[in-house]
């Protein structure tokens, strides 16, 4: 599959964003909600095939020492061709420097591993709702 991977997000439907995090089984929250998160992330990335967002994702840093991961996704329809892996591959090339983490769905730690990134055995998290994120496998 043709990919053209782009930084802006000039043009977005927001609310194909909100579908395709739904759809992936990802938090998702309103469309404005998912435009204001990607628009304030540090580095963005989107992934089209002939002019159609098949994949996205965001980073939050300081610019200088740390940097986080978040809402990498492609519709499925459209994965497992190589498209997450050039996603973040575009993505941490903006990080590069910089200690990454990531959030990554349950299940998906072989793909982040096959990019150069390493499970954590210190890290800790506190969400609004703790007993979905434990129920889905998130935490403890």
């Amino acid at each position: 599959m043709d990919v053209d991977i782009r930084f802006d997000s000039t043009g977005v439907d927001w609310t194909h964003v909100y579908e395709t995090l739904k759809r992936v089984g990802m938090g998702h929250y309103s469309p404005e909600r998912h435009r204001q998160a990607f628009e304030a992330s540090y580095a963005t990335v989107f992934a089209y095939s002939e002019n159609r967002l098949v994949g996205f994702a965001r980073a939050l840093s300081d610019g200088v020492c740390q940097a986080a991961i978040y809402d990498v996704a492609v519709v499925p329809e459209c994965q497992r061709q190589g498209i997450g892996a050039r996603l973040m591959t575009a993505l941490l090339s903006r990080l590069d420097g910089l200690n990454v983490i990531l959030y990554a769905s349950p299940g998906k730690e072989n793909f982040y591993r096959k990019l150069g990134l390493r499970k954590m055995l210190t890290a800790m998290a506190r969400f609004p709702n703790p007993d979905a994120r434990a129920q889905a496998g998130f935490t403890e």
